[in-house]
């Protein structure tokens, strides 16, 4: 996204009461960025989409557990988000490793869907019931 896109992004995850933004802070320095996005169609308004990243020098601290426990604190709370959905490639057992600490089960695998220097990688779909 350009930053106009950004710009636009955050304005619309701030407005919706469904939908949050948490920025890992380290002085001036951005350690991770947490985000449930969620829809507004009557169908799927209940699902957030989490995304998550903590920047390389910042792992294995503790961040990403502290991100995604304050995410799913504010989907329990907002009395719409009953289930959370993320995807991530199966090759990161890292990352797969720490969502099943916090209960996402794998429900899929979506075969060759990312494609990075010419590499296909399968992404796990994964899930979390609240």
């Amino acid at each position: 996204m350009d930053e106009a896109a950004q710009v636009q992004d955050i304005l619309d995850t701030a407005a919706h009461p469904a939908s949050i933004m948490i920025l890992a802070m380290d002085g001036d320095e951005i350690a991770g960025i947490g985000t449930i996005h969620s829809g507004n169609k009557i169908k799927s308004r209940h699902q957030g989409e989490l995304g998550i990243v903590v920047a390389r020098k910042y792992q294995a601290q503790g961040i990403g557990s502290e991100i995604i426990r304050r995410l799913i604190d504010f989907c329990r709370n907002n009395d719409i988000t009953t289930r959370i959905q993320l995807d991530t490639r199966k090759d990161n057992e890292v990352a797969v490793k720490l969502y099943e600490k916090f209960g996402f089960e794998i429900e899929g695998c979506l075969k060759n869907s990312t494609l990075l220097n010419g590499v296909y990688y399968d992404l796990y779909v994964m899930g979390l019931m609240l």
